[in-house]
């Protein structure tokens, strides 16, 4: 969000010889030292922005400072409009409005080449992306109610530190202050969430490899799966190498968590599933399928 802050206060300026730190702070709803923060931000950005205290005084541009489109290239400005369609797939009412601004000011309409919808079908997450995406930029502390895989509630406070898209699903990076560590939260098992007026200091982390699963405490399994011809399509969907039988079926391996959660996918398959390896999966889901079918007799 200050990224807009610091767009909108140029754009005022540009059009107001002068304006004080109080009616920008009314106008954004942060505190005056908030804004004296951003003009220190534009200053060491080279923007020629300046404050005068006292009666009289006020914040300003230089008269002769004008927004140089021309030091970026055609190219370099269409990359820019490019980025900018592309982060509006999450849905973010900030990046609207800065893309409506850098089309105003590269006198241009950028290109719909690309569109992008991360969002699922049954989760709507527009809401939750603006919360978050506030709580990261401001670092504000933020508490919600989490949903383990095996259904547990546990309330957590922590400081987010980055939206994270990983295999088919949308996580928050964050350091949980009840562990002390790095969590991933998988956002559909979020509820109540609360972004709060505390702020935190960000904390120097270790970089993550980007190949962490959220349930890389839980012990490994290798599965061999043999997925029959009526779901071909989600051995490709969910597979990276399906092979190919006489009999129009796939065989796949893959090495995931074993869980709750791994357990309710391969009975996702319905009949048309048949666990070949390891024998103690195999035991598992004829136990839970028996469980099934006792509810309908």
């Amino acid at each position: 969000m200050q990224i807009t802050r610091l767009f909108e206060i140029i754009y005022i300026l540009l059009n107001k010889e002068t304006t004080t730190a109080k009616e920008l702070a009314e106008r954004f709803g942060v505190s005056t030292r908030t804004i004296y923060r951003d003009v220190d931000t534009l200053s060491l950005a080279g923007i020629p922005v300046y404050s005068e205290r006292g009666k009289g005084g006020g914040i300003s541009l230089l008269p002769d400072f004008v927004l140089n489109k021309s030091i970026l290239s055609e190219q370099e400005q269409n990359e820019i409009l490019s980025a900018l369609l592309g982060l509006s797939a999450v849905k973010t009412v900030d990046t609207d409005r800065v893309l409506d601004k850098l089309s105003t000011v590269f006198n241009k309409t950028a290109t719909p080449w690309l569109d992008v919808d991360f969002t699922e079908w049954s989760f709507t997450q527009e809401s939750i992306f603006h919360d978050l995406k506030c709580a990261i930029t401001e670092s504000r502390i933020t508490t919600f109610d989490y949903y383990s895989t095996y259904g547990n509630k546990t309330s957590r406070r922590v400081e987010p530190v980055q939206l994270w898209f990983k295999s088919k699903a949308w996580y928050i990076k964050a350091f949980c202050l009840e562990k002390q560590d790095v969590r991933l939260f998988k956002l559909t098992r979020i509820r109540d969430l609360s972004v709060t007026d505390e702020h935190f200091i960000k904390r120097d982390l270790v970089e993550d490899t980007g190949d962490t699963h959220p349930n890389d405490h839980r012990a490994d399994v290798t599965l061999k799966l043999k997925i029959a011809p009526e779901m071909t399509y989600r051995a490709f969907d969910d597979f990276e190498d399906a092979k190919p039988q006489p009999d129009g079926s796939h065989i796949v391996s893959v090495t995931w968590p074993e869980d709750e959660w791994l357990y309710g996918f391969i009975l996702s398959f319905g009949e048309h599933v048949e666990v070949l390896e390891p024998a103690h999966i195999k035991d598992i889901i004829k136990a839970k399928a028996k469980n099934i079918l006792s509810k309908y007799l």
